[in-house]
């Protein structure tokens, strides 16, 4: 595991070594996605961004993402007909901003397999960013430091370098300060997304930032000891909720759901519109997961202790 601090995984931590991918038939990149155990927006900075509080945990929810080497070239398909599949694509754009630096000749064909909804708040594209500069780095068989790699991640968006890693993180600034936490939640966490998407650019312009400040880390209450945890939860908060929940009856009506069932904590991801609860054991989950599912609203389901590797590569 890396040491607290370090959110890249090292070459030793890798489930697979260069050696055991052929550079002629390719690999497949399972990219997660994450939650937010909390999210507050402190400020508005200068520069027109916001200075953040969160804690992103992952999921058992994922793409696959098949990279396939075709020489000096760099294609990208998918299996949704409403994702673009040019350079507004965030994948596209980490392969072109890769190829930059790699070996003359190098390209790649990229198909990607959507299983994270759109526009829900769970990381989605900057998973599959992160996955792509991951893959092509081993594909291409690159030497590039940590610090290169990342700040390549950060330009292509700020959580983008969180998922050059493993586990959970506390992450601050506009969600690029990264602290690797040892955080193991006790908990079966149900996520459902209701049918709608969220624009960020509308969430953060209609947001009311409160002028109290909090007190206590975000950090600092998932930490809690076990028997304290439970009670620390309640005072979770995403600043997001009241303004999307007000205005997306949806939203609010699967949170109420949740929340309803014996959830420990019911709070939404991101600026939604996936909705995620905490519940102490499985039976308790799947019963919840059942009943909001038969609204017909997506969802997943992830055991406690879940961390998957990074990157979980599956060589073809």
């Amino acid at each position: 595991m890396p040491s607290q601090g370090s959110i890249l995984a090292s070459p030793n931590e890798l489930p697979y070594t260069t050696r055991h991918i052929s550079p002629w038939y390719g690999m497949t990149v399972r990219s997660y996605a994450k939650i937010n155990l909390g999210l507050r927006i402190l400020r508005k900075r200068s520069d027109g961004y916001h200075d953040l509080e969160t804690v992103f945990h992952r999921i058992n929810l994922w793409d696959d993402i098949v990279l396939r080497p075709t020489p000096g070239t760099l294609r990208l398909e998918t299996d949704r007909a409403d994702l673009p599949a040019d350079s507004s694509n965030l994948c596209l754009r980490a392969a072109e901003l890769l190829k930059a630096k790699a070996p003359a000749g190098a390209g790649v064909s990229i198909s990607l397999r959507k299983h994270i909804p759109v526009g829900a708040g769970l990381g989605g594209g900057s998973s599959d960013a992160a996955s792509v500069l991951l893959g092509l780095k081993h594909l291409w068989s690159m030497r590039m430091s940590d610090d290169e790699l990342r700040s390549m991640a950060l330009r292509l968006g700020s959580d983008v370098p969180y998922f050059l890693g493993h586990g959970s993180a506390y992450a601050t600034g506009r969600g690029e300060r990264l602290e690797l936490i040892p955080l193991v939640l006790p908990y079966w966490i149900v996520v459902v997304v209701p049918p709608v998407h969220i624009s960020t650019a509308w969430a953060y312009q209609h947001l009311r930032l409160s002028d109290r400040p909090p007190q206590r880390s975000l950090k600092d209450i998932v930490l809690r000891p076990l028997p304290e945890l439970q009670d620390s939860l309640a005072q979770l908060s995403n600043d997001f909720e009241p303004l999307v929940l007000e205005s997306h009856a949806d939203i609010r009506e699967a949170k109420n759901r949740l929340s309803g069932s014996g959830a420990a904590c019911a709070l939404m991801s991101g600026t939604g519109s996936a909705v995620f609860a905490l519940f102490a054991d499985e039976d308790s989950a799947r019963r919840a997961a059942k009943a909001v599912g038969a609204e017909g609203q997506a969802l997943s389901l992830t055991e406690p202790g879940f961390s998957p590797p990074v990157p979980h590569i599956i060589p073809d």
